[in-house]
């Protein structure tokens, strides 16, 4: 289970181990924002989360990547970006340390992402 106190919420991020990783899967420790929904990751019983991963190596200038400037409320020391078509489900046992919330403005933009991605309305 995550290596935190804090419940997990739609909209946190938070550290994850992405090893063993499968060819241009994420790699090592990284950010990644949680996307599922709160009614998922408050069911006990269901051990998986959807999350986007997150880099500090790209910017977030086109339809995939939303860019997110550091703060003291969502944790991160420095900018970088959502990326928006890298969702997977983990395994909650992936969670490696809690990081921060990231704020309403760039989470609509997040969500906006995300229905272009998979063409919802």
């Amino acid at each position: 289970m995550a290596k935190t106190s804090h419940p997990l919420r739609r909209g946190q991020i938070w550290w994850v181990d992405w090893h063993p990783h499968r060819g241009s899967e994420q790699a090592g420790r990284r950010p990644a924002l949680i996307v599922q929904t709160d009614l998922g990751n408050e069911e006990a019983d269901y051990g998986l989360t959807i999350v986007a991963a997150m880099s500090t190596g790209l910017q977030g200038d086109d339809a995939l990547h939303v860019s997110v400037e550091p703060s003291s409320l969502n944790g991160l020391d420095r900018a970088g970006v959502v990326k928006c078509e890298q969702l997977m489900t983990i395994t909650k046992a992936r969670l490696d340390g809690y990081i921060g919330v990231l704020e309403p403005r760039f989470m609509v933009q997040v969500d906006n992402a995300l229905k272009r991605i998979l063409a919802l309305k």
